[in-house]
């Protein structure tokens, strides 16, 4: 059986969960999106702790991010496939 590395909800989403310890830039990882009961690979890009999120699409400054189906905020600058997403480079709309 394949290890999951991250989860996505639906694979219209833009970032997974990374839900394994020790993700290190470079490393491949195997990603379940749900909804369609399907498996990916996404490059590691840096290192990701447990819980966070991980881009599964190329992601422009200013663009939407979309995990589990819900509007979570906008991005501050470009993010790469496999990039760590968390409050250096996400951010709030609601402010």
């Amino acid at each position: 059986m394949e290890v999951i590395h991250f989860v996505v909800h639906d694979e219209g989403d833009s970032v997974g969960v990374v839900v394994v310890e020790g993700v290190k830039a470079n490393d491949t990882l195997s990603g379940w999106i749900m909804d369609q009961d399907k498996i990916v690979a996404v490059t590691a890009l840096n290192d990701i702790p447990i819980g966070h999120k991980l881009a599964i699409q190329p992601l422009a400054a200013g663009a939407t991010v979309i995990k589990y189906g819900v509007d979570i905020g906008r991005t501050a600058a470009s993010i790469h496939v496999g990039e760590h997403v968390h409050v250096h480079n996400l951010k709030t709309k609601r402010w």
